[in-house]
């Protein structure tokens, strides 16, 4: 290559509907071309494609769809910047987690044999598929009886979203595809291990997902059971391998370009955001939020899904929390709460039920409309760690309007965002910064109740796309002195533009904010972990309402097929 030539990374981000494709300059992170493609087959969560039907919370994809959107996507960013594939020297992959599927030897996916694919099992399991919450709870159960010190990493309690409660499914309800399954994988991985023929694995993911913790391995069989978990184990940024003649010639590149170690989706921007130190969280906010933070120091926060080595970035221990519906409780309350004349107003052009909505909050004080809610729509996910949890929303008389809605549950995810810095902080960890990024800092009220909320200014990230940003940064380090960067530092430093802009905190609003989240600390306690001023019984009338809910669904499941 021409040493005056252009240089490009191409940064893979795969999201829960669609993949996305960047070509960046590796000089400067300029995003040259961008590509989208839908996944054919979407989220199942109704039936299979063959028409099985599915259980309730169930939410599976087809492999299929991937690689698909990968040959796409590829393709179109090349035309588009009109690029060679000699300039291209890197590849960088990240994915919604935890999303698994079992392979055979040949890591093909089960689901795509005729054997399989009516077996709702065998499939993917996206992240937000939740019918493994009983599994989890065993799984917890029994690890806090046995004393499971690797427990500790993750606050002391697992996701339903996780591997091991998907997995234990997968054995208790469909054992014929556990027994057939050579290998148990995270989708990212499998779409590396697609790209290079190599069998490794993401510290990212086999850490946060897996329950792998660095210098000890995964929980032993001993305590469960085997997981599948093969594969070699690297930190995101690595070289997993060089693209495979195959899929050079299907992508339009060069066979043995450098394929990094995926990184997952949340996790991708923090790079992306020029993040590549510590004590400087960020916020990923979108349809939910993610909460990262890296650090030199190690410890234990309850609650905290994971405090992992090498988890986010290489030489850090990575913190994850975060928020299971942000962006989806904003579009709830549109969905379900907006009358005709809101909808005819935002029916004009260059307007949306948000912008509507947002316009008339705007201009309301803090308090003003006498609401306070618990942004559990979706469970909270952290610090309490419990999917069972659900909405409340307190205040209404016959005044309450829309938009006082819409602001007091914009209001309640800036508590939980609160509440997690202070649970951090709490334990030791440092929170320096703050820097935000994803598709809700376009709203600029929302951006100032946070700042009000926290009471901390509130960075926001110049790229638009950062985890596919980030992706392609990793994918450039894993191309290392071919025309890369030695270093994820370096990386950053040349690939990143500096945020374009800051919400500094209104000392009079964050007042009365404080105040309010006093009120909503109460609250989150006395339904969340049973305590109220320091003591009282927890009231587990969510969990109560939400058992009652599934009896009456399965009930009326059980008409429907008869």
């Amino acid at each position: 290559m021409n040493a005056n030539e252009k240089r490009y990374a191409i940064g893979l981000d795969y999201g829960t509907e669609s993949a996305r494709a960047v070509l960046a300059d590796v000089a400067d992170g300029t995003v040259v071309a961008t590509a989208v493609a839908d996944y054919a087959h979407g989220v199942m969560d109704r039936e299979l494609p063959d028409g099985t039907p599915l259980g309730h919370e169930w939410a599976l994809q087809y492999p299929q769809d991937y690689l698909d959107a990968l040959e796409s996507t590829v393709r179109a960013v090349l035309a588009d910047a009109g690029a060679t594939a000699e300039q291209v020297v890197g590849i960088g992959v990240d994915f919604t987690a935890c999303t698994i599927l079992p392979t055979d030897e040949t890591n093909t996916p089960l689901c795509m044999s005729d054997r399989f694919a009516s077996t709702p099992n065998a499939w993917v399991k996206l992240w937000k598929h939740h019918a493994a919450q009983s599994q989890a709870d065993r799984i917890n159960d029994l690890a806090m009886d046995r004393g499971e010190k690797w427990l500790k990493v993750y606050g002391h309690r697992l996701s339903s979203e996780w591997v091991l409660p998907k997995v234990l499914q997968i054995i208790e309800e469909s054992p014929e595809v556990y027994d057939a399954a050579a290998s148990i994988v995270e989708a990212g991985d499998w779409l590396v291990q697609q790209l290079t023929g190599e069998r490794v694995r993401s510290s990212c993911n086999a850490g946060y997902k897996a329950c792998y913790v660095k210098g000890e391995g995964f929980p032993s069989s001993e305590f469960l059971y085997d997981a599948r978990m093969t594969g070699d184990i690297l930190a995101p940024g690595d070289r997993a391998g060089g693209l495979t003649p195959e899929w050079a010639e299907r992508l339009g590149l060069r066979a043995g370009t450098a394929v990094a170690t995926e990184i997952i989706d949340a996790h991708a921007a923090v790079p992306g955001c020029g993040v590549s130190g510590q004590d400087e969280m960020v916020l990923v906010m979108g349809t939910s939020t993610c909460h990262m933070l890296m650090s030199n120091e190690r410890a234990f926060v309850p609650g905290v899904g994971g405090v992992i080595e090498d988890g986010i970035l290489p030489g850090f221990y990575g913190y994850e929390a975060g928020q299971s519906a942000v962006g989806d409780h904003f579009a709830w309350a549109v969905r379900q709460g907006l009358p005709d004349d809101y909808r005819a107003e935002a029916e004009q052009p260059g307007l949306s039920a948000h912008d509507v909505l947002t316009e008339r909050a705007a201009s309301q004080r803090p308090g003003q409309h006498g609401l306070i809610a618990l942004d559990w729509w979706n469970g909270n996910r952290s610090i309490l760690m419990d999917a069972d949890l659900s909405g409340l929303l307190i205040g209404y008389s016959l005044a309450t309007r829309p938009e006082d809605i819409y602001r007091a549950l914009i209001e309640a995810t800036a508590y939980g965002t609160r509440v997690i810095v202070e649970e951090v902080e709490r334990h030791g960890v440092k929170v320096r910064e703050l820097v935000a990024c994803g598709g809700l800092v376009q709203n600029d009220m929302l951006m100032q109740i946070y700042a009000d909320v926290l009471d901390r200014p509130i960075r926001v990230a110049e790229a638009q796309y950062t985890s596919a940003l980030g992706a392609a940064i990793l994918g450039a380090v894993a191309a290392g002195q071919n025309g890369g960067y030695l270093s994820i530092g370096d990386a950053t430093a040349r690939m990143v533009k500096p945020p374009s802009s800051e919400y500094a905190p209104n000392r009079e609003a964050a007042h009365t904010y404080a105040r309010l989240y006093g009120e909503y600390l109460a609250l989150h306690d006395y339904f969340g972990r049973g305590e109220l001023a320091g003591n009282g019984p927890r009231n587990d009338i969510m969990k109560r309402l939400r058992q009652i809910r599934t009896e009456a669904t399965v009930d009326v499941q059980e008409a429907d097929r008869s």
